[in-house]
């Protein structure tokens, strides 16, 4: 991985990130393709969208269709046609997302799987052998999620679980890559701690005194505290994290959460959101939210955003998709979900724009004026 900041504007950065399969420039969203797919969406529709990077996951991809099938393909790339680069999580999200399905120690965690109960336990080894052979340009380390608020206790152990792996994790791949595996991908740790600036600190700096991560997630967020102390957290905890490495929010979250923890330092983002909204007939728009729903879009001849370029917002009325939804056709799902990642993908190059030309204040005003029209 080459990674280069280009420019900063505040707080705020734009940079590149060059991986085996593509050019990424941050900041940067990166749909959710959990099971190596954007739900209702194929490569080229990906592609169409200007999508240089989508999310894939470990946990169910190991599970089905199995990561040696997917080797045969040549990885996630010959398996899905999506030719740009892919990032994997751990698993380490399903075991706190299946809690009632999942126990973790300080060697690994064991899963039931949620389609048969069969018995699976991941380790620090075995999640990056299963993403070796994903072939994905980014693979993130097994950590240990604790719900907000928790205990001290409970945090504390999940800061040292997770710091052990990483250890345990960096050694492995370096061992693998001298063996001429994996050694095109690169390894990304993740920060724990809760919300607690003492605990977020301890991570950081166990984590990031790893110099041989690409680079550096903040994870175990946007599980349920108040969008403030997440964003505090973050503002706190990024001041640890390398200028010259890319650093990664996971899972968040709505266009106001990445605009602020842009306006923070971060570089890359991914959410369920813009797709999961997009299918029970939230849209986002210029404006805020639209509600497809609503009985007054039925005789709309209007586009879902008429500041939008996007395929769906060119060629068809809200009214339009309003029958589709309320028709259950199964074409709205995927008119409002390239609408929804078109206006995600855009916002991101926009606020890039604004980083290169040193406006990034004046752009963030603008994003939210707009709203209160």
């Amino acid at each position: 991985m080459k990674f280069t900041l280009d420019a900063t504007s505040s707080n705020a950065r734009a940079a590149t990130i060059v991986t085996e399969h593509s050019t990424i420039q941050t900041p940067v969203f990166m749909p959710v393709g959990t099971q190596g797919t954007v739900k209702t969406l194929d490569a080229n529709d990906m592609l169409s969208l200007g999508a240089k990077i989508i999310l894939g996951n470990t946990y169910h991809l190991y599970l089905r269709p199995g990561s040696k099938l997917i080797k045969e393909f040549g990885g996630l790339h010959g398996y899905s046609k999506f030719p740009n680069s892919f990032l994997t999580d751990s698993g380490g999200f399903q075991a706190f997302s299946l809690s009632d399905k999942s126990k973790a120690d300080d060697n690994g965690i064991m899963f039931k799987s949620h389609l048969d109960g069969s018995k699976h336990y991941f380790t620090p080894k075995s999640v990056l052998d299963t993403q070796y052979e994903l072939n994905s340009d980014i693979m993130m380390i097994l950590d240990d999620l604790v719900a907000l608020p928790n205990t001290n206790e409970r945090i504390e152990q999940s800061i040292s679980r997770t710091t052990n792996w990483a250890k345990k994790a960096i050694t492995y791949h370096k061992e693998q890559q001298e063996k001429g595996i994996g050694v095109k991908q690169n390894i990304f740790a993740i920060i724990q701690g809760g919300t607690s600036k003492k605990y977020r600190e301890q991570s950081a700096k166990e984590l990031c005194a790893l110099s041989d991560y690409d680079g550096f997630a903040i994870g175990g967020l946007s599980v349920g505290e108040p969008n403030v102390d997440m964003y505090e957290t973050v503002e706190w905890t990024t001041q640890f994290m390398p200028k010259n490495k890319p650093r990664y929010l996971m899972g968040v979250g709505t266009p106001e959460d990445l605009i602020e923890n842009i306006h923070r330092g971060v570089d890359m983002f991914d959410c369920v959101m813009p797709t999961r909204n997009a299918r029970n007939g939230t849209l986002f728009t210029t404006f805020g939210r639209l509600n497809i729903k609503n009985t007054q879009f039925k005789t709309d001849k209007e586009p879902l955003d008429p500041n939008c370029s996007c395929y769906t917002c060119s060629n068809f009325s809200r009214a339009y998709l309003s029958h589709l939804y309320r028709a259950g056709e199964m074409t709205f799902y995927r008119l409002a979900t390239l609408h929804n990642l078109h206006y995600y993908l855009t916002l991101m190059r926009e606020a890039r724009a604004s980083i290169l030309e040193d406006k990034w204040l004046e752009f963030k005003d603008d994003f939210y004026a707009k709203r209160k029209k």
